[in-house]
């Protein structure tokens, strides 16, 4: 007889490598902290004994998915999630393929481990790079798939007109957005656990959960320790957060944590409100989110497409008719509260539609001219931004991310981002994640050491601190292309004028690929929310063994450090409400960060 493996509901089942007994299952020990905030989990429920209707129907999907061939738990299994015939027929070439199927088998015992397929989407034009670039005259589909056992994301780009898969990418340690139905699970857990209602001392609705298909983590517990798959739907009481973290790998309640959010006023803010919201999402998404653009202005041309989750991304970048950069985009905004639980939100923001982003555009892009040069009246440039809120700002946790590409006439190229607050608490980190793929094949790299510039011959990353080392000009990197000629970085140290009091930066360079995805089209979150180091994400594509990039094509990506405050006069990455002739209005302390680009011939 055939055994199946699932992880503790089932933790056994989902952490093969460490999972013997059900006493391993259940070592997850309790703790309190002296804040006064909840344990952790009590340890794993025993699913014979299940009594709500809805974990136990989860539970008995996931067993039955274990016993088909292949043992994937596909969307259309799943209530509410309705899918047309030509996502269905996406999803059964998928299944039929050997590459997207390599880990739904334990590599040694070749006993079935749990994956669930998360989403189809139709492929959008900024997804058609490389092998993909077939599908700009056929009809292709993303279908994602979660490994829940190696907390691993498989995506699969099926041609429905051709009948085929174009292509198979792995993204080990990442977890892709997460479908209505698991959104909907984790507020039941929430809402109805005894922690979450003694905290707040009453029974919350499931409307009154934000953020709640988010991804979290938290420090101790199986969200951090087995990378199980966890998000936090959050409460607002009175001026605090409570964060209610599910783990949707073990189907439990495994903490809870307290915010200070501050006094907020009424959700209606006047020009903030959303109104017709499905009118605007439709226009935008037909303009902005399913059709490439192009921009031509002051000697600069490029083409721009709202992403699902990695914001806005411009392309084919030039200056005076010379290519300078394949593309650019915004890929996550990782959000960390507390520095001893580590606990917050792994952010994506893009589209309103086809779109797990929790943050959104709502208006497409403007375009607002920079500055004034020396008074003569002329302009020194042209900024593009593109503004992304959740439906409630500036109420607690709702967020507003800025991303701005500003060019100059000089040549220079700056991509800045912000948070224009309030977020989900008054202690918070925020780590966005750039990333921009230069348009030459033989660039080469360095870094100035204090007294020359300084080659890297690998794939590396650096932290921009204290002790760092910056030319007169405040340059502390150089790539240059085939011709010699290329870029200056300069990091922001509160230099730009924007308000911002510098990056504290991880840069990472890494050399691109142009037969596999790492990062072209658009990424699962590629970061957990919470760490301190440089495991932000692009490790991945440098680790385990780094690649040489003397004369390669490279990839620049850049992740600011920036610290939010709502002390008076201090106030940074924060928005309040304000009585202005007594209406609301939002004033804002926005925090920008971000890199410019400095041709090194002007």
């Amino acid at each position: 007889m055939r055994k199946f493996f699932y992880l503790s509901v089932l933790a056994c089942a989902l952490a093969v490598v460490s999972c013997k007994t059900s006493q391993v299952a259940n070592s997850n020990a309790s703790y309190n902290n002296e804040a006064g905030q909840l344990s952790d989990s009590r340890g794993v429920p025993d699913i014979e004994k299940i009594n709500d209707p809805l974990l136990k129907e989860r539970v008995e999907k996931i067993r039955t998915s274990l016993k088909q061939n292949p043992p994937v738990l596909t969307l259309a299994e799943n209530v509410g999630e309705n899918i047309d015939d030509d996502q269905k027929a996406a999803q059964e070439l998928a299944l039929k393929d050997e590459r997207f199927l390599r880990e739904t088998l334990d590599e040694k015992t070749k006993e079935p481990l749990f994956n669930e397929i998360f989403g189809i989407y139709p492929l959008r034009e900024s997804d058609m790079d490389g092998p993909a670039a077939a599908c700009k005259n056929t009809k292709c589909y993303r279908v994602e798939m979660y490994n829940f056992a190696k907390n691993l994301t498989t995506n699969a780009i099926a041609d429905v007109t051709s009948k085929k898969v174009i292509v198979v990418t792995r993204f080990p340690d990442a977890q892709p957005d997460i479908p209505d139905h698991l959104t909907k699970l984790a507020v039941h857990i929430s809402s109805t656990a005894a922690d979450v209602t003694s905290a707040l001392g009453r029974n919350p609705e499931e409307k009154d959960a934000l953020m709640a298909n988010t991804k979290t983590s938290l420090s101790r517990t199986r969200c951090e320790r087995s990378q199980h798959l966890c998000v936090a739907p959050t409460y607002i009481k009175d001026d605090k957060a409570l964060w209610a973290i599910v783990d949707l790998t073990d189907l439990a309640l495994v903490g809870t944590r307290w915010t200070q959010v501050g006094y907020a006023a009424p959700a209606s803010m006047g020009n903030w409100a959303i109104s017709e919201k499905s009118l605007q999402n439709e226009v935008l998404t037909k303009r902005f989110c399913e059709t490439t653009n192009h921009l031509d202005k002051n000697g600069w041309s490029f083409d721009y497409i709202l992403t699902s989750s990695d914001g806005m991304r411009i392309s084919d970048v030039k200056f005076n008719g010379k290519l300078l950069i394949k593309d650019a985009k915004l890929v996550d905004w990782h959000v960390s509260y507390s520095r001893t639980d580590n606990f917050g939100y792994s952010d994506a923001v893009g589209c309103p539609v086809f779109s797990q982003a929790a943050v959104v555009a709502v208006e497409g892009p403007r375009t607002n001219t920079i500055g004034m040069d020396g008074g003569d009246g002329k302009d020194t440039g042209f900024e593009f931004r593109q503004d992304f809120w959740s439906e409630g700002y500036p109420t607690p946790c709702n967020y507003y991310y800025t991303q701005a590409f500003k060019f100059f006439n000089d040549g220079s190229f700056r991509f800045a981002v912000a948070s224009q607050g309030r977020g989900c608490g008054n202690d918070g980190m925020y780590r966005p994640v750039l990333r921009v793929s230069l348009a030459d094949d033989l660039n080469n790299f360095a870094e100035w050491n204090g007294s020359d510039w300084q080659p890297w011959a690998t794939e590396q990353w650096k932290l921009q601190d204290e002790n760092t080392a910056y030319t007169s000009e405040g340059f502390q990197y150089r790539v240059t292309g085939a011709d010699g000629k290329g870029f200056y970085l300069e990091p922001s140290r509160g230099q730009f004028g924007d308000g911002g009091r510098g990056d504290n930066a991880f840069l990472y360079v890494t050399r691109g690929h142009a037969d596999k995805d790492e990062g072209d089209s658009d990424m699962t979150t590629i970061g957990p929310c919470c760490n301190t180091d440089y495991h932000q994400g692009p490790e991945k594509f440098i680790e385990p063994a780094a690649e040489p990039i003397a004369n390669a094509p490279l990839v620049l990506w850049y992740v600011p450090q920036l610290k939010n405050d709502d002390r008076p006069n201090q106030k940074y990455c924060w928005a309040e409400s304000v009585l202005d002739d007594g209406i609301y209005r939002v004033k804002q302390y926005p925090c920008y960060a971000g890199p410019m680009l400095r041709p090194t011939e002007r």
